[in-house]
């Protein structure tokens, strides 16, 4: 198994239907513990139960920077080492630039973002300690790109951020063994998408995608657990496209 005796933060985790709890789903059977941070605690213990009894569901709101440090304290009481952080947790709008409010540009920044930084840096010592740790970011093709089929500018704004966030992260603690990724998954079925494609849209977004199918959770906690496991222990700083062609440069 690719992640056995390993121990897993999944931000964002607890959705049914999300990328978190399917990346949950495929590091428990490749062998990690895993714990489900979510800001909805009893959804968090419920998912985490889900995997089974050596797993962990916690409440975490990423965007509170004492809500992480609590959240990583409590893993590190109950599974003693932290080998892989997942910042999988986000949000998103679909507005118009000249229609985001101030308070609408923080919301999505905070938790999309600020977020990254925050449960970053609560878990970055646990691993400097140790000299060893993956940590994988989920940004967005809408970074890439400009903007996307569900998020506003500012969520374009933010994952962009998240790109950059990351590279900065994999130049600084590289030295301590700790290397930093990047994610940037196109249209994926998820809560998040569900009931607001209709069948138009769906076949217009699927001319521009070669493979010619929307995106799964599970394609993405592929490459999750690829960036988790020594099968990438040469792979820092470095962006993996998730989107079926949609953007190939």
């Amino acid at each position: 198994m690719l992640l056995s005796g390993k121990t897993a933060i999944i931000s964002g985790a607890a959705s049914r239907r999300g990328i978190g709890l399917a990346t949950a789903r495929r590091f428990a059977a490749e062998g990690a513990r895993v714990a489900i941070l979510d800001i909805d605690a009893a959804a968090a213990a419920d998912a985490a139960a889900t995997l089974g009894d050596q797993h962990l569901g916690l409440g975490c709101n990423v965007a509170d920077k004492s809500s992480c440090n609590d959240a990583v304290a409590q893993v590190v009481a109950k599974f003693g080492v932290i080998d892989i952080l997942i910042n999988n947790a986000g949000i998103t709008q679909p507005v118009k630039l000249l229609d985001i409010t101030p308070d609408d540009w923080d919301r999505i920044q905070d938790v999309n973002l600020k977020g990254v930084l925050f449960l970053s840096q609560a878990v970055i010592p646990h691993m400097r300690a140790r000299k060893s740790g993956s940590i994988a970011c989920m940004s967005s093709v809408s970074a890439q790109r400009g903007g996307g089929i569900f998020g506003g500018p500012h969520y374009s704004a933010a994952k962009a951020g998240v790109l950059g966030l990351a590279k900065a992260m994999a130049r600084e603690f590289g030295n301590d063994g700790i290397r930093v990724n990047c994610v940037t998954p196109g249209l994926i079925g998820t809560d998040i998408t569900a009931g607001k494609l209709t069948d138009e849209m769906k076949a217009k977004i699927l001319e521009g995608i070669p493979l010619n199918r929307l995106g799964t959770a599970d394609d993405v906690a592929g490459i999750y657990t690829f960036l988790a496991s020594d099968l990438s222990a040469y792979v820092t700083g470095a962006v993996i496209d998730v989107n079926g062609g949609m953007l190939i440069h």
